[in-house]
């Protein structure tokens, strides 16, 4: 029998164990050297191995000789050609294969009956017989493994070979097919396992040394990706690792190198997921998974938090058991709920879809007992809150996954209706999360709830309430004396038990899955027999349950219409993915009919204009869907409806819009002249203000296409001009712009078939009233731009209409004869006739300014054919040209159409004396009018009316703008009416740009407007200095902080506007706010802000700096700013500034270096808490030696603060101290003085002074003498400063209050006496020595003259 066949660690090892004492085991004895043999000696040695192993029996493998040329080739299996390979895999796998069967074979005759007959002889050959199928059986195991090993080692390796010069690779295939071989070798491993090897090996399991090597080795193929996209070496290797696992017990080892392969590689994750399912289906066992879960349960969570891989691997792991073995996952999940405390998101992220899965999968089944059913409902019920409660989790990532993991349990409807509003509620508040994927995870939540929504197909408030009105009402006449107060709880039970899986079978209606994404047209039909009829559902609990149902209705909708002004927020966000999330719910809300979605998709239009170019196609993608239909008609409708329903900027970008959507062909023929049926009153119902709709459409579809218009002149006229034209007075405007998008060939058609018509027609509109008085300037200004537009020589006509509009004003004779004028005419003519003139002389100059453009057109044009060749003329033209240009002919001509053109600018308002023409004569009646302040107070209107007209007039001239800007600056400060002020403001732009050295030292009034009264004259000054200052036309003074106190305006709007200017001023070059921030600082802290009110500005243009070099230059400028201020206030400030700056290392140490800039302003609190918190932010990035300087310098900064405080704190005691002693001093010169005078003295000052005089002031000494009276007033030069002794019962000093006399003097009475003095004087008393007791007295001396005051000591 042959020694005992012992896995080694290794192929080579077999030799290792040859040389040593120990022959007890089967080892390699005498190796051949397979690289020394030639080919044809390899061949046959090869065949000599495969006929051993055919001819001989299986157990052949354990003869030693047999065993050594086995070994010798597969030690070099790989420098084997593919024939010989093929042999000796072939003889390998058939003899193994035959094998297995024996040893069921062999199991059966050892336990049949008649095996224990036999002797003891017999029972040893039975059991020699089984010892050489266990040697057999672990020699071929061991043998295929290396194999597959050794041949994928060597597969690896040729492929990251190059090719050889020859062209030829290292080792050609050229007959074998290894991936099939490799397939049948590891099924045939994994099929041995799958026998009954209990009495192959002795025991229940096989000794550890065979379940080792076998799963050691098939565990190092699954880190070999190219095997595991093998389906049969997948399954093959699966089946091992999961048989011997569970099968064969040996879970500790696999389990230690399940995770370790885990934390290793992450594309391993679902083949092991993949072995743990197939393990827990094929045994009914789940153990090598609980074990599995015990182990990363028992992890701890600091481990996951510094190896992020793993945590990843892991976490993805768990969820792919979760998906595959839900139900054992639930009875298990304990374990790791632990983890939801662990710093590792990505444990937490894993949980949370474990989570989910479980509530998906595990809860469906309905068998089982009640009891049962009811402990799972309950842990169901505890996971969804735990998922509920994470929603609120610290890390964004955590909070993204919880509503991404909702949504999936939306779709599968895994959500019961009881549950369905409070998670509603969280993705509604999880829109304003900071973080922008979390609020993009939020939207797709509220997305997928509304698409799957168990309610209906529609949501509006008012019908779910009128619903659920007459539900309510049946439900009190089936049961009138029971509150129906108790309806929610009873439905919520019900819905809970009866309704696991989120359908909602009790409810109204059952959502459709296949909703489409365009609007429903007849859902208005729907609800309306909704609303009418209210079919019964049956009994009682029945209408309870839909009345339950129509209330979760109820509150979904309002929860989801609620969330309109937030979603209005998110479409102005920086983050693209908000925005086009926020336009897809928008989108479906619409489909749904929630109340306010309607105008929330009109305020999406704007967006269209944004230089992101995945908004803009999201916006025409939406436009698309919601508004272009397959009805022409339909189309034209929703069309027209945007059209009169949309402010200015909604038109602005409807008009973009249309216009690309025209150049797509999005909108088609067929929709346009649907628009023109509308337009011609062809449609039965249509209104004059749709038919104005239609026709402002088809005006921007003209945009992109003139031509649209070619077709229906005579019904632009005739209708936009006609009657209909009284009944919508707007209409007549939309037809001049109508007009002017005329191509020139329809331009020229219409002039030869209906100029004077139109012309006629348009005159009478200027110069009629058949329009009313707000609408009139509005048709006259697209008149009078249509004339320019479209005539040939426009400035004939318009001079008509101004002398026309001039004589309905003033007559005939007027405009000689301009004296009285304005106490003859009527307001609105005038207003009219002003704004004429204006408008005319604005059109005059946009016309000259064409003019010299076209002509410069033509003339690149002509040059730009010279250039190519394609002059006809070529012999005499091109000389001449040459000639020309050697001369600076060319030059010349441009030049003189330079002065050409200036001279006829100024010829539009001339001012001069000698010419003057037709504008020139109505510009000073303009300026006199605007000047008489008492009639343009009395008539605002008029006011308005002139102001505009001299603005436009100002525009045009130069002179006329410098002779009236002292006029204009003084109506736009101190005009009653903020309409004229606004409107100026708006001119002041138009000025700066125009002339803007004329407006240049008037900057710092146009800086005045930001603090106007009137909103709307601030949003304009924001607006015009925002234009101004971005585009490079006014340099950014000192002025610049009015415009940063704007940041803070009351007005939200405002305040949104100078944010946005600041935001687009940091984008121009080296960000200009850096520069400016330290001057706003300056002028900011002088000026009467709010404490919060200046944080919030300085926070905000500190944050819109990002550069680290800036920010650490700040750092050093604003140190230096504390050796310049006294005001503590002021030092806060700048402490504040410096305690939002984003510090860097170096930021750092440069505060650090500057403390002796600023170490006097320590002492202040407020500066310490700033200084404190730059400490807390640069521990929390800085390296060690970095941090150990910020300590030093934090215990620094605290002992220096301590110090300061003690020397100020000293620095009083030592002046009040000086105080007493210097009051002391004069106490004892007083009383020197006292001495010498002499009662004569006393007496020319009016003083009589006896001791022994007891009648005429008696003063109680003792220490309830009265207190002393302040002295109101004293008139006297000088003063003197007296004490008593210190006496307890002396009385008290006295102040007069009321003195007279050039000097007074206080007389010290001994202890006991009485005191005597001047009626003027009221007698107080000092206690000395009672003041010593009560704490320090502060004495406040004042000289006078030579004399002294009498001031009274004052108890600290």
């Amino acid at each position: 029998m042959s020694p005992p066949f012992l896995f080694p660690q290794n192929l080579t090892a077999l030799e290792e164990d040859s040389g040593g004492d120990d022959a007890s085991n089967l080892s390699v004895q005498n190796p051949t050297c397979i690289s020394s043999l030639r080919p044809s000696d390899l061949e046959e040695f090869v065949k000599g191995i495969s006929f051993d192993l055919s001819d001989k029996e299986l157990f052949c493998v354990e003869e030693q000789d047999v065993f050594d040329r086995i070994y010798s080739l597969i030690k070099c299996f790989g420098d084997l050609t593919p024939g010989c390979k093929l042999n000796i895999v072939e003889s390998l796998r058939s003899n193994f294969s035959v094998l297995l069967p024996n040893i069921d074979s062999l199991f059966r005759v050892t336990t049949s009956p008649g095996s224990d007959r036999n002797g003891g002889l017999d029972g040893n050959g039975v059991l020699d017989r089984v010892n050489s199928h266990r040697n057999a059986f672990k020699i071929y195991t061991f043998f295929l493994i290396h194999v597959v090993l050794s041949q994928e080692s060597t597969t690896a390796s040729s492929n990251t070979t190059k090719v050889l010069p020859n062209g030829r690779k290292k080792h050609p295939a050229s007959s074998w097919n290894w991936e099939a071989q490799r397939g049948r070798i590891l099924n045939l491993i994994a099929n041995s396992l799958e026998i009954n090897l209990s009495l192959l090996f002795g025991s229940s399991d096989p000794d550890e040394n065979y379940l080792s090597f076998v799963v050691r080795n098939s565990l190092s193929m699954f880190e070999n990706p190219t095997l595991l996209k093998d389906a049969d070496v997948k399954e093959a290797l699966c089946r091992v690792i999961g048989t011997c696992a569970t099968k064969y017990h040996y879970l500790a080892q696999s389990c230690a190198s399940i995770l370790h392969l885990l934390h290793k590689h992450d594309f391993i994750v679902i083949h092991l997921a993949d072995a743990a399912a197939w393990a827990e289906k094929k045994y009914s066992d789940g153990s090598l998974c609980i074990s599995l879960i015990r182990e990363i349960g028992r992890t701890n969570p600091k481990d996951y938090v510094k190896d992020t891989a793993g945590a990843e691997n892991i976490g993805r792991f768990l969820v792919e058991l979760a998906d595959r073995l839900p139900k054992l996952i639930s009875t298990n999940i304990g374990l790791l709920v632990p983890h939801f405390g662990g710093e590792s998101y990505k444990i937490r992220n894993a949980l949370v879809g474990v989570l989910g899965k479980l509530v998906a999968k595990a809860f469906n089944d309905i068998e089982g007992e009640v009891s049962s059913k009811s402990i799972r409902l309950r842990t169901k019920h505890a996971m969804l809150e735990i998922l509920l409660e994470r929603a609120r989790d610290v890390s964004a990532y955590t909070r993204s996954r919880v509503l991404q993991v909702w949504a999936e349990l939306c779709e599968e409807h895994s959500i019961t209706i009881g549950l369905w509003n409070e998670v509603a509620v969280v993705a509604a508040g999880r829109l304003e999360d900071k973080s922008a994927i979390v609020r993009k995870s939020a939207l797709s939540l509220l997305i997928m709830m509304l698409q799957h929504n168990p309610f209906g197909p529609q949501l509006r408030i008012a019908s779910f309430e009128a619903t659920l009105k007459e539900y309510t009402k049946k439900l009190n006449e089936l049961e009138p004396n029971q509150s129906s107060e108790s309806v929610l709880d009873a439905a919520h039970l019900d819905n809970d038990s009866g309704n696991e899986d989120g359908d909602n079978d009790g409810g109204p209606k059952k959502q459709d899955d296949s909703l489409t994404d365009s609007c429903i047209a007849q859902e208005d039909e729907q609800s309306t027999q909704m609303d009418s009829s209210v079919p019964d559902v049956g009994n009682l609990e029945q209408t309870r349950t839909l009345i339950a149902s129509l209330e979760a209705g109820l509150r979904f909708s309002k929860c989801i219409s609620d969330t309109m002004p937030t979603l209005v927020q998110l479409m102005a966000s920086s983050s693209a993915t908000d925005v086009e999330n926020t336009i897809l719910l928008l989108m479906r809300c619409k489909q749904f009919q929630i109340d306010g979605s309607e105008a929330c998709l009109r305020k999406m239009l704007p967006l269209v204009f944004s230089q992101d170019k995945s908004i803009s196609e999201a916006v025409e993608n939406a436009f698309v869907t919601i508004y272009i239909t397959k009805s022409p008609t339909e189309t034209a409708k929703n069309l027209i409806t945007l059209a009169t329903d949309s402010n200015i900027g909604d038109l602005a970008a409807l008009e973009f819009i249309v216009a690309a959507l025209v150049s797509k062909g999005d909108i088609s023929a067929s929709m346009l002249s649907a628009l023109w049926d509308y337009f011609c009153f062809n449609v039965s119902g249509t209104s004059a203000e749709r038919s104005r709709g239609a026709l402002s459409v088809l005006c921007m579809a003209a945009k992109s296409s003139a031509g649209i218009l070619s077709s229906h002149l005579q019904d632009i006229i005739d209708i936009g001009f006609g009657r209909w034209a009284k009944v919508e007075p707007l209409l007549a405007r939309t037809a001049c712009i109508a007009l002017q998008r005329l191509s020139a060939v329809d331009q020229k058609n219409l002039l030869t078939s209906h100029g004077s018509r139109l012309f006629g027609v348009l005159d009478s509109l200027i110069t009629g009233s058949w329009i009313p008085e707000h609408i009139w300037y509005a048709a006259a200004d697209k008149a009078i731009s249509t004339i320019y537009a479209i005539h040939p020589s426009p400035e004939t006509l318009a001079a008509d209409l101004v002398i026309r509009s001039h004589n309905s004003v003033f007559g005939v004779d007027g405009l000689q004869n301009d004296n009285n004028v304005l106490t003859v005419v009527q307001v609105s003519k005038l207003s009219r006739f002003l704004y004429v003139v204006s408008h005319v002389a604005m059109n005059q100059l946009v016309y000259i300014e064409s003019c010299v453009r076209k002509i410069q057109k033509d003339k690149a044009k002509k040059e730009k054919m010279v250039a190519e060749g394609q002059n006809v003329d070529s012999n005499g033209k091109s000389k001449e040209d040459d000639i020309n240009a050697e001369l600076g002919v060319a030059a010349t001509e441009d030049a003189v159409l330079d002065i050409l053109s200036e001279r006829a600018e100024k010829e539009i308002v001339s001012v001069s004396s000698t010419e003057k023409n037709l504008i020139g004569y109505c510009a000073p009646l303009l300026s006199k009018l605007c000047r008489n302040f008492s009639l343009m107070q009395k008539y605002p209107e008029l006011q308005a009316s002139g102001m505009l007209a001299l603005c436009r007039l100002m525009i045009i001239d130069a002179k006329f703008c410098e002779a009236n800007l002292q006029l204009l600056f003084t109506v736009v400060e101190s005009a009653p009416s903020e309409t004229v002020r606004s409107n100026c403001t708006l001119a002041l732009g138009d000025l700066a740009v125009r002339f803007p050295n004329l407006l240049e030292p008037w900057t710092e009034n146009i800086y005045s407007r930001l603090h106007d009264p009137s909103l709307s004259v601030r949003k304009n000054a924001v607006l015009v200095l925002s234009h101004l200052i971005l585009n490079d036309m006014m340099k950014v003074k000192g002025h610049i902080n009015e415009m940063a106190m704007r940041l803070e305006d009351e007005d939200e709007r405002i305040s949104n506007l100078a944010k946005l200017f600041f935001h687009e001023l940091a984008k121009k070059g080296n960000n200009p706010i850096y520069n400016l921030l330290p001057d706003i600082l300056g002028k900011l802290s002088n000026q009467d802000l709010k404490k919060e009110s200046f944080f919030n500005i300085m926070q905000f243009l500190i944050g819109s700096i990002k550069k680290d070099k800036q920010m650490e230059a700040l750092v050093e400028k604003l140190c230096h700013r504390f050796s310049g201020v006294t005001d503590a206030r002021q030092w806060e400030n700048i402490s504040y500034c410096l305690a939002q700056l984003s510090f860097t290392d170096k930021g750092i140490k440069k505060l650090i270096e500057l403390f002796k800039v600023y170490e006097h302003v320590l002492s202040n609190d407020a500066v310490m808490d700033h200084f404190r918190s730059i400490i807390n932010k640069g521990k929390k990035f800085a390296k060690p030696e970095l941090k150990t300087c910020i300590e030093e310098f934090e215990g620094k900064i605290d002992k220096f603060h301590i110090d300061k405080k003690e020397q100020e704190l000293t620095a009083r005691n030592a002046a009040a101290h000086q105080q007493k002693a210097d009051a002391m001093k004069n106490i004892t010169l007083d009383k020197n003085i006292q001495e010498e005078s002499g009662e004569s003295e006393a007496a020319e000052d009016g003083e009589v002074i006896d001791p022994s005089m007891d009648g005429t002031c008696d003063v109680p000494s003792n220490e309830n003498a009265p207190k002393p009276v302040e002295s109101e007033q004293c008139s006297h030069p000088s003063s003197q400063v007296s004490d008593v002794p210190s006496n307890e019962n002396a009385p008290k000093s006295v102040e007069s209050e009321e003195c007279s006399q050039p000097s007074s003097q206080v007389i010290q009475s001994e202890p006991g006496d009485d005191e005597v003095q001047s009626p003027q004087f009221v007698p107080k008393e000092t206690a000395k020595r009672g003041s010593k007791k009560n704490g320090s007295t502060s004495v406040k001396a004042e000289s006078h003259a030579g004399t002294m005051r009498v001031t009274r000591s004052r108890k600290r």
